[in-house]
């Protein structure tokens, strides 16, 4: 009886619980047709008034075309406001290209104030509602150019528009409005284009024009024309002249236009009168400033990444080899900015190919992602950045060396008359004769003398250019040869470089290296990159030139300096050895003893071919041949590297007993020599001559 009232009310329960749940899906149902019809309601009423206004636009503007009558500012103001409320890039495109002539002409209206579409600025009511108007339809135009292609002929028409536009409404000086009375009007209306100037770089504007520039001149021949570059640099100045070069303005700056390919080279050849508003307005010193901050330069640097950095390196040169009388004021500066831009391109420079690096014409292997768009600019590239190694720059970063006068001794200069005789009228007579009077006339500068403080405002100059152009040899590897040749162009700066490092330290010449070698401080770094530059230029000097131009002509160095300088060479590698400095060498250190080594390598192979040394020259006295032996007998790595890197130091004699004690050790390892406890084993060899064809 109980169990039946129980089911019987589960069931009423169950059909009440489903009567509910339909009553709350019929409801859900009804709203969900409701906002279906409102949804689609909503879009056949949005779709009939886009129609119906892009009809009026277009209306509009077809009467515009007619000519019947000039379209006042109101007029144009209101139907650009219905066309913004539509707008559609893709639908739009042909009726907001309509909608920026339309403004153009009414600007170039003369005597009729209605006309003038910037004259609305001047009423209370719409003054606000202008600005934001003029402020969307601008960045509309930063939109289609971030699309649009300046090597395509329809594009290029289209891109000249839309820069007339930004040009015209960034800058009053073509507004008619303030000619004559309106010129009081001026300062109000410079507020407003800088808040328009303000707006676009808060959207994004450098990056647009960055795209714009890459687009048309990261190429073999550049497909802006004139009025284009002119126009898209000079939008790029105007916010930072307005902010009166602020550092996020000149960090803006450098970043997206700085950095593209050769953009100086393209001004300097299309629009010459750009380099001029540059150089009216200082900007080479303010970037040079700018930059010299480390923390700034870095983050300029990481922002551009590797290649992008070199370009901007490369634009940098290209301006200093322009302006003279800032790199002579700014040449600390200016050299620390470039030494840091290369540093950390160098960090991504590869030794050899693998799955991480990516090849770069000018870098080699690189290990950041390299943009393959900028190949075609490279070679205007790689110009820009020969101006660092050219005649005009090297005398001015060089100037204090350059500017040292090398003394020659003229006594012995002064030979007395040789009488006439067929025997010096022989050829060989005549060409040692020539090479004797050549090298009679001896520099004063043969012998490392010292004086020169280290610490002194001269030294840290021309030691940090010399670690400037070692880090572009260690940096640019693929160009490295095109680096050399420029350094070496000039005949006197070798020499006097030389002349310079003989004069530096307390003593001058091998120990203050020797000790540099020890102290692993900022300031003996940079003295042993001087070392270093000077050994791989001379090196590459030497190497091509013939005999006649070291021996006779003896350009550069004369035969006595070169005997100096091996004589230099020779104790600093061989003290580097067997001080055990070479052994554990790493980095920078060994790259210095293969820069010293190499040289001293060269001079003696011409000493070897050809002799200008005196003899025993090339021997240490202070080597014995028993301290030798006995660290040759013990292994000991120091006495393996003398003779793996400079065996002339030993004498020959020495040398021989050398190979025979080797000789026989060698056999006896292989049992060869017969001795009290073995004999060698003998092979019988029976040679049939008459088979020796078979």
């Amino acid at each position: 009886m109980f169990s039946a009232s129980q089911s019987s009310r589960a069931q009423f329960l169950d059909k009440a619980r489903q009567a509910r749940e339909e009553r709350r899906g019929l409801k859900e149902r009804e709203r969900a047709a409701l906002q279906v019809q409102a949804l689609v309601r909503r879009f056949l009423c949005r779709c009939r008034l886009q129609r119906e206004i892009r009809r009026e636009v277009d209306d509009f503007f077809g009467a515009n075309e007619s000519g019947s009558s000039k379209r006042s500012a109101l007029s144009v103001f209101r139907i650009a406001r219905k066309l913004l409320f539509v707008f559609s890039q893709k639908e739009d495109k042909e009726r907001f290209e309509k909608l920026c002539r339309c403004i153009l002409n009414s600007m170039d209206v003369e005597n009729e104030p209605k006309v003038w579409y910037v004259s609305l600025a001047l009423s209370k009511d719409l003054t606000l509602l202008w600005i934001k108007q003029i402020k969307d339809i601008l960045w509309f135009c930063c939109e289609f150019l971030k699309q649009l292609k300046p090597d395509i002929l329809q594009d290029s028409r289209l891109v000249n528009l839309h820069l007339t536009m930004l040009v015209t409404f960034t800058d009053t000086s073509t507004w008619k409005i303030l000619r004559g009375k309106g010129e009081a009007l001026r300062p109000a209306m410079n507020h407003i284009c800088a808040n328009i100037m303000g707006h676009l770089n808060q959207k994004g504007f450098y990056s647009v024009l960055q795209i714009l520039l890459t687009n048309g001149l990261a190429r073999s021949r550049p497909s802006l024309s004139k009025g284009s570059l002119t126009a898209i640099f000079s939008l790029a100045l105007r916010p930072v002249v307005a902010a009166q070069f602020s550092d996020n303005l000149l960090r803006s700056f450098l970043i997206h236009i700085m950095s593209v390919p050769a953009i100086m080279t393209h001004l300097a050849t299309l629009t010459p009168e750009r380099l001029a508003v540059i150089e009216s307005h200082d900007l080479f010193r303010k970037f040079i400033i700018f930059l010299s901050r480390e923390a700034q330069c870095r983050d300029v640097c990481v922002c551009l990444e590797g290649s992008h950095t070199l370009c901007l390196l490369g634009n940098l040169v290209f301006l200093g080899s322009l302006n003279d009388k800032v790199l002579e004021d700014e040449t600390a500066l200016f050299v620390g900015v470039l030494i840091h831009m290369l540093s950390y391109c160098q960090k991504y420079v590869s030794q050899k190919k693998s799955n991480l690096t990516h090849w770069h014409p000018v870098l080699g292997w690189f290990s950041q992602t390299v943009d393959y768009g900028l190949n075609e600019s490279m070679p205007l590239l790689t110009k820009q950045l020969q101006h660092l190694w050219g005649v005009h720059m090297i005398r001015i970063l060089f100037s204090d060396v350059l500017s040292k006068k090398l003394l020659e001794n003229q006594e012995t200069a002064q030979l007395p008359a040789q009488p006439v005789s067929p025997q010096n009228s022989l050829p060989v007579k005549n060409l040692f004769k020539r090479a004797f009077q050549k090298s009679a006339s001896v520099r004063n500068i043969l012998k490392p003398v010292g004086g020169k403080r280290v610490d002194s405002a001269e030294v840290q100059k021309v030691c940090s250019i010399c670690v400037l152009y070692q880090t572009t040899l260690t940096t640019l590897t693929q160009i490295r040869l095109q680096i050399l040749t420029g350094l070496t162009y000039l005949d006197d700066l070798l020499p006097k470089l030389w002349a310079f490092i003989c004069e530096l330290g307390p003593q001058g010449g091998l120990k203050l290296f020797l000790e540099c070698l020890n102290n692993d401080t900022e300031e003996s770094k940079r003295l042993l990159a001087m070392l270093m530059l000077f050994c791989d230029c001379s090196r590459h000097l030497i190497t091509i030139l013939d005999d006649i131009e070291v021996y006779e002509e003896q350009i550069s160095f004369k035969l006595e300096e070169l005997v100096t300088i091996s004589s230099f060479l020779n104790s600093f590698v061989f003290k580097m050895i067997w001080d055990g400095i070479v052994e554990n060498a790493r980095g920078e250190t060994l790259e210095l003893f293969h820069s010293v080594h190499g040289w001293l390598m060269v001079l003696y192979e011409r000493d070897c071919r050809r002799r200008f040394a005196p003899e025993d020259h090339w021997l240490r006295k202070d080597l014995k041949p028993s301290v030798l032996f006995q660290e040759l007998d013990k292994d000991k790595k120091r006495a393996q590297l003398l003779l793996q890197y400079i065996p002339h130091v030993i004498p020959h004699k020495n040398r021989v007993l050398l190979f025979r004690n080797m000789v026989t050790k060698e056999k006896e390892k292989l049992g060869l020599v017969e001795t009290s406890s073995a004999s060698p084993h003998v092979t019988h060899i029976t040679i049939r001559r008459s088979r020796m064809l078979e």
